[in-house]
């Protein structure tokens, strides 16, 4: 089966998270909206889908619709072999997932903390208020928490032990992102770290994974998306 991705075709965002198990998987896919006539065919996807995902990213899978990330990675988890196969291990998994989900939605809060109908130009001092507090206060927070976890599930260095996740290549996103979006902050924060530092290096060095960055298929971060780098915000 050949998997039918839509997503915006122009961004990393939301959509990144499902490429990067696509890729790892080796999965078949088409990243719909980055063909010819694509926005069409997502627009239309979204309109007739016999249960339409609110938003992008979803993924089409034979019949099924399958909208949300942390949605779709269970599913592509489970099918794939990047998810446990018991259930208690993962739910947790999957519990990590939507926990990454609430630190991205924080990400892009800093350059749209007071309406995403607004440009950032229209909110840029609220904007310094909030990524101020966020690289200060909610990323140690975050990271605290992660780097526990991952102490706590042994030497291997993923999250799950010594197999890698879905998680893992969320949480590598997560900290490519930061790295990108908040340089000087993450210079400062991220040696106090060590695992989760390793973790993003143990994704970014998997063959497959690897192939991927360095590809065409991998969109850059830009201005666009959810990781965007202001200098005035890194502070």
């Amino acid at each position: 089966m050949v998997y039918q991705l839509f997503y915006w075709p122009t961004i990393q965002g939301r959509g990144e998270f499902v490429r990067l198990a696509l890729e790892e998987a080796q999965a078949p896919y088409v990243d719909v909206a980055r063909q010819k006539n694509g926005i069409n065919a997502l627009t239309t996807a979204m309109a007739t889908a016999a249960r339409p995902s609110f938003a992008p990213p979803f993924l089409v899978a034979g019949e099924q619709t399958i909208g949300q990330t942390a949605n779709i990675l269970l599913f592509l988890g489970t099918t794939h072999g990047l998810a446990p196969r018991a259930r208690t291990a993962s739910l947790w998994i999957h519990q990590l997932q939507l926990t990454i989900a609430d630190l991205v939605a924080e990400v892009h809060d800093t350059h749209h903390p007071v309406s995403t109908s607004l440009f950032y130009e229209d909110q840029k001092r609220e904007a310094k208020r909030h990524a101020s507090g966020f690289t200060a206060e909610r990323v140690p927070k975050y990271f605290d928490y992660f780097e526990g976890v991952l102490a706590a599930s042994g030497s291997a260095g993923y999250f799950n032990g010594a197999r890698v996740s879905y998680v893992d290549l969320s949480m590598f996103q997560v900290i490519a992102g930061l790295r990108y979006a908040f340089p000087n902050a993450m210079a400062r924060i991220a040696p106090g770290y060590p695992r989760l530092a390793a973790l993003h290096d143990l994704v970014a060095a998997r063959p497959n994974i690897a192939a991927y960055l360095a590809s065409t298929r991998r969109i850059r971060f830009n201005q666009d998306g959810i990781f965007r780098h202001y200098p005035e915000l890194d502070r």
